[in-house]
């Protein structure tokens, strides 16, 4: 069976434009922040998400994250 190579790479290079121009449009539509600004921002969801760390463990009664001491796994040499 004769494989057009042509075709190949040219299905080859078509897929790394379409790939190109998806990155492309994502990284645009994201907004660029000044640092104050983020800083200001990452502030503020931490101030707001304080308040609910407080409360206790979930609905479910589960524990936080960590459990308690000794009841993660480790790597022993």
């Amino acid at each position: 069976m004769h494989v057009p190579w042509k075709l190949v790479g040219l299905a080859g290079v078509a897929g790394v434009a379409a790939t190109g121009v998806v990155v492309a449009r994502r990284r645009r539509a994201q907004r660029e922040y000044d640092p104050v600004e983020l800083r200001d921002r990452l502030h503020r969801r931490l101030a707001e998400a304080a308040p609910e760390a407080d409360a206790g463990p979930g609905p479910t009664g589960a524990p936080q994250a960590g459990g308690p001491p000794g009841d993660s796994p480790s790597i022993t040499t």
